[in-house]
């Protein structure tokens, strides 16, 4: 690391104009790596036209669900200059958060909860924010560019990390970083499936790396493990089936189709990614703040199922989890109460009926119809449905058996 240092004091005060773009690209890619991203490529704007008109075509179809901020404005998204003019290159930036176990394994643990892997540390758009940051006001010191006024003035960047109109995914296959599965999701020889990218735009003309082929053959492991078909073909994904949306970016309740099919998942499903074979190659990721908690590898679901609003944001500070709410997180909860087979859990799903949320008793109506006796859930059903004023909580006594 002290000789990249080096080699960018080389650069400064020569600026972009007088320097070799090779050598600046060079000393680029060692500052980040210095900074703690584990791979970088670049791609220019008009890479991704292909990428583009598949993403329509998946909006056409309304495949993106209630997701309705990638409808807005789609043209901002499908070429980095419909977001911003001036970009002459696109920087990806990757940061590995291998798991150091197999994320699939607690599948097996009805009684504890499964949470996607990225989920069980610190947010990664915080940390991968701030290094991005770094690396562009590095940029932005070391360089210098030349519009087309032909003035020269200091280089222009923006840093972006999966919260704007950026296709990263596609930018990353055509920057050299990986290419996109038949599950859509980014593949690496490297690191295989556990890859958070993040995106810089720059005024600066940067020497290309050429875009990574696919490496799928006639593979479909990803397709073949999702339990709820949600890839209607390879390469396409319809995010309604897809369990990550459904306990997600779902705010009503999970649709009855896909709540058996959910397991004990209450935060995202890692299975699409878990089952690429290129994971052999995977390395456990080098950043201990998206490392895993201990708390949140395999929590039990009766510890999860009691948790108050201010207990909830103290368990998942730094964490994505909590941008769901408590009340969302306690909907899947339930639903992977009611699919534990643990009758003893069916304490947790009666409590919860007296919840102020609809949301939550919906879902412990749901998780007492699969775990009671039907005489049982009978008799509490007559009772429950005289007093309930929710519709939908209503609607769920009625559909329950």
């Amino acid at each position: 690391m002290a000789g990249g240092r080096a080699g960018v004091a080389d650069l400064r005060g020569s600026g972009f104009l007088n320097a070799d773009p090779t050598e600046l690209k060079a000393a680029l890619a060692r500052e980040a790596r210095a900074l703690g991203f584990d791979c970088i490529g670049i791609t220019e704007p008009g890479t991704i036209e292909n990428a583009g008109k598949h993403f329509l075509e998946f909006i056409a179809s309304g495949g993106h669900g209630d997701m309705d901020w990638l409808a807005n404005q789609p043209e901002r998204r499908v070429d980095p200059r419909g977001l911003w003019a001036d970009v002459r290159s696109v920087i990806m930036l990757g940061v590995n958060y291998g798991p150091d176990q197999d994320p699939l394994a607690i599948l097996r643990e009805r009684t504890r909860a499964a949470i996607s892997v990225y989920a069980q540390g610190d947010d990664y758009h915080d940390l991968i924010k701030k290094r991005l940051k770094a690396l562009a006001r590095w940029l932005v010191a070391t360089a210098t560019c030349e519009v087309k006024t032909r003035e020269v003035k200091t280089c222009e960047v923006k840093v972006f990390v999966d919260t704007a109109a950026v296709m990263e995914k596609p930018l990353a296959q055509a920057a050299h970083l990986g290419w996109q599965g038949k599950h859509t999701n980014l593949v690496s020889r490297e690191f295989g499936s556990w890859l958070f990218l993040g995106a810089i735009y720059t005024t600066l003309e940067l020497p290309r790396d050429g875009a990574e082929i696919d490496h799928c053959g006639s593979c479909r492991a990803c397709l073949d493990i999702c339990p709820t078909a949600a890839f209607p073909a390879p390469y396409k994904l319809d995010a309604r089936r897809c369990i990550s949306y459904l306990t997600i970016e779902n705010k009503g309740p999970i649709p009855r189709e896909f709540r058996k099919a959910i397991g004990n998942r209450i935060y995202g499903c890692d299975d699409c990614l878990a089952a690429c074979p290129w994971n052999k190659f995977a390395q456990e990721g080098r950043e201990a703040r998206l490392s895993a908690r201990d708390e949140l590898r395999a929590p039990g679901l009766a510890e999860l199922s009691r948790l108050g609003d201010t207990a909830f944001r103290v368990l998942f500070t730094k964490s994505p989890v909590k941008r769901i709410g408590r009340d969302r997180f306690l909907r899947n909860v339930l639903i992977a109460i009611g699919n534990s087979g643990e009758v003893a859990l069916s304490e947790e799903a009666r409590r919860l009926l007296g919840d102020e949320s609809a949301l939550v008793r919906g879902a412990a109506v749901w998780a007492l119809g699969q775990l009671l006796p039907p005489d049982e859930f009978a008799t509490m059903k007559t009772n429950a449905t005289a007093n309930e004023r929710d519709e939908s909580v209503r609607q769920e006594w009625q559909a329950a058996s």
